[in-house]
């Protein structure tokens, strides 16, 4: 499990929302690629076939979500991560290709490019 590049998004969320989003990272950490639904759903728009959203629970009106794609060592890297509360399709929009970009760029420095 690879957080590094939400570590200061998470470090912003205030306590319940932060105690949620590590509760359903602990939960994707011991389940790995078999946990689905409610919590982790298939991100269709990405050109990696195994990009996914983890959709923890948050305080308020907010949805949090991260996106993340198991890599060829089955690890999770979790790529960006935000609130879509009320930019719902527009925050898919902006993110899914930098998410692609981020994990092209982690699967590069895994073939040691």
């Amino acid at each position: 499990m690879d957080i590094e590049l939400i570590a200061g998004w998470l470090a912003s969320l205030d306590d319940e929302s932060r105690e949620q989003v590590v509760a359903a990272i602990e939960l994707l950490e011991d389940r790995g690629p078999q946990l689905g639904r409610p919590i982790v759903d298939t991100v269709t728009a990405s050109r990696h076939r195994n990009m996914k959203e983890l959709r923890p629970g948050s305080s308020g009106r907010s949805e949090l979500r991260i996106l993340f794609a198991f890599d060829p060592e089955r690890s999770a890297i979790m790529l960006i991560a935000g609130d879509k509360a009320g930019n719902w399709i527009r925050w898919y929009k902006k993110n899914i290709p930098l998410a692609d970009e981020l994990f092209d760029d982690h699967l590069r420095r895994l073939r040691g490019e």
